[in-house]
């Protein structure tokens, strides 16, 4: 049984190592990642707010992510607008029980969500129903759009100012990536809006 472990998390190594250096080696991701930081960093400059949304895991992506960006990331600072829309069970159980679970989020963008905030959507697979009523309610109000996503990038590939497309199908590498990018915005987006030079 040993042996069996061992080859198996070599071979998880192998995958996740491989999923690093494809993202590492691809110029366009690059520029992405800056886009997307000055999407958010003009939003909360002009006094707007980031929104999160994702199911399972990338729900707690989403959590993790405001959660970095209200309290603190490398340092302190003032905390920053950002709301996980994955977290209130009441508000999630009275829409889900009155609308249907595809609504969990978008009803919650068109209460809270105004023109030039941020909405960053989670779908390791590019296709979830409720992430794509968001999309649709976040278009309505005037919101730029964010999207983490697999490689095909799904339904989300073209609805989005910017989309993240982790070079993998399979969904423990494609969260890994996201864990990634999402940990490189949080960091850059505060170094942009509170400079360390400038406390």
């Amino acid at each position: 049984m040993e042996n069996r472990i061992n080859q198996f998390v070599q071979v998880e190594f192998e995958k996740s190592l491989a999923n690093f250096k494809a993202m590492a080696d691809d110029a366009g991701l690059r520029e992405q990642i800056s886009k997307a930081v000055v999407l958010c960093v003009e939003a909360l400059q002009g006094g707007r707010k980031l929104l999160f949304c994702g199911n399972g895991g990338s729900a707690a992506d989403a959590q993790h992510w405001a959660g970095e960006l209200v309290s603190r990331f490398y340092y302190d600072r003032p905390g920053l607008p950002a709301i996980a829309l994955t977290t209130d069970t009441s508000i999630l159980t009275a829409i889900g029980n009155d609308y249907g679970y595809d609504y969990t989020f978008a009803r919650q963008i068109e209460a809270l969500g105004q023109a030039g905030d941020v909405l960053v959507a989670i779908s390791t697979s590019g296709r979830s129903k409720n992430v794509m009523r968001a999309l649709d309610a976040a278009e309505q109000k005037g919101m730029k759009v964010i999207g983490f996503t697999g490689a095909t990038g799904g339904d989300m590939a073209t609805r989005c100012e910017v989309c993240f497309k982790i070079p993998s199908t399979e969904t423990p590498r494609i969260q890994e990536g996201h864990e990634f990018i999402g940990h490189l915005l949080c960091a850059l987006i505060e170094s942009e809006v509170f400079p360390q030079d400038a406390r």
